[in-house]
């Protein structure tokens, strides 16, 4: 059984602009993560975690990839109401514009939605990692006699001028937002936390794009055309007139909104506790269930590094690194601070036998180091890629630079002896 009262809306977002060029021919939910998952699995995961196995995810840039997962990896039992859906931008005679924002998304959708028997809507963002059990969300929305909920994140001075800052009262109501406050107005914006957020200096309430509204409330709310943003319109504009409330989390959470954000998440997962906890039961992270066979390593010096499914590896060495399904590294070669996420399909013997093309994955005698490979990458021999600080931002037609890391795009050729 699952909760019939909820109904999930996943939102995957705008053209991505910011992941570039991970986003160049896939939306950003679909944007793979970990060396085996994608982004959308995260959100769908908490939710099915937490017994809520009635999902839509809204997307309108590049979806096909994201249709292919979804339909792929989410099935439930026939005699099962559950159900994860993909919902692109359409034109139909009540509306014939690409969503103009996320509250604008909800909206255009609301007529799938309507088709449901529920009592509250659970908006969640396609493009964060953290593990949460919704449940208990819904459980202090409900004793709370909410209207809406805000899931809220204790950040502190710092952090909080990256934020929508909310201040909440004794009793968790909200009373005031400000959007991204500089560090001169955050004075009077701290909020009751836990005794260990208050020492970690965290007693600023940041919202995490995740919320809960009444059904009827957010119909009501969306029939003005002219509000498109939960963030910048829709929340503060109800904190008057509503019962709003936070809920406080105080687990891992990131967004990943950057090629840097999106970098350090992954790299993170190779620590010994990595935050993002994957080995967790209770809080599995779902995705395709592929039938590949186990990896082969040898004669590779390996220091944290996060091996995933099906890879054929030879290195001199990796460290601190993410090797996605399906890679394949030659003799010689070392991987420092990197993330490969390896490939959709292995490459036919006669293809890896052709010594006049490259092959895919990476070749020998290469030196790899704060870099993102894309899917289906093709690294020659004797290949030097170095990112950092030191590098000028560019994008060329195989690869990118940005915020010092070196990002070689899906599909990419890199031939022998180039160096980046």
């Amino acid at each position: 059984m699952f909760s019939e009262k909820v109904l999930s809306i996943i939102l995957g977002g705008g053209q991505g602009s910011r992941l570039y060029p991970l986003t160049d021919n896939r939306s950003k939910p679909a944007v793979p993560i970990a060396g085996e998952y994608r982004l959308v699995d995260v959100p769908i995961s908490n939710c099915i975690n937490s017994n809520f196995k009635r999902i839509f995810v809204l997307t309108q840039f590049n979806s096909a990839s994201l249709n292919r997962h979804i339909k792929n990896t989410y099935h439930f039992s026939f005699f099962s109401s559950a159900f994860v859906d993909v919902l692109a931008a359409e034109q139909t005679p009540m509306s014939q514009t690409w969503f103009q924002g996320t509250a604008d998304a909800v909206r255009q959708s609301m007529h799938h939605f309507l088709k449901h028997d529920f009592e509250y809507f659970l908006i969640l963002s396609g493009d964060q990692l953290y593990q949460m059990d919704l449940q208990l969300m819904l459980d202090n929305h409900i004793e709370s006699n909410a209207e809406i909920s805000i899931a809220t994140i204790p950040v502190n001075a710092k952090e909080a001028t990256s934020f929508g800052i909310l201040k909440a009262n004794e009793n968790n109501q909200i009373t005031s937002f400000i959007e991204k406050p500089s560090k001169e107005l955050l004075v009077g914006w701290e909020s009751a936390v836990s005794p260990e957020m208050e020492e970690e200096g965290r007693e600023y309430l940041a919202s995490m794009g995740i919320y809960i509204f009444n059904r009827s409330l957010l119909i009501e709310l969306l029939a003005n055309p002219d509000t498109v943003d939960f963030g910048k319109e829709i929340l503060p504009q109800s904190i008057d007139r509503n019962r709003v409330f936070s809920y406080q989390f105080e687990g891992y959470w990131t967004d990943i909104g950057t090629i840097e954000s999106f970098f350090k998440a992954n790299l993170g997962l190779a620590d010994d506790f990595p935050k993002f906890d994957l080995y967790n039961k209770s809080k599995t992270i779902y995705t395709n269930a592929r039938m590949l066979p186990t990896s082969k390593v040898s004669g590779t010096q390996m220091y944290k590094a996060v091996v995933a499914s099906g890879c054929i590896i030879n290195a001199e060495k990796i460290e601190y690194s993410v090797i996605g399904i399906r890679s394949k590294i030659e003799n010689g070669s070392t991987v420092i601070n990197t993330y490969m996420m390896g490939s959709d399909f292995y490459q036919a013997l006669e293809d890896i036998l052709d010594e006049s093309i490259v092959n895919m994955g990476i070749g020998k005698n290469c030196y790899i180091k704060n870099a993102i490979l894309d899917k289906n990458c093709c690294i020659g021999d004797n290949v030097k890629i170095e990112g950092g600080p030191h590098l000028e931002e560019v994008d060329t037609e195989t690869y990118t630079v940005r915020d010092g890391i070196v990002i070689v795009k899906k599909g990419a050729v890199i031939p022998s002896n180039f160096t980046i």
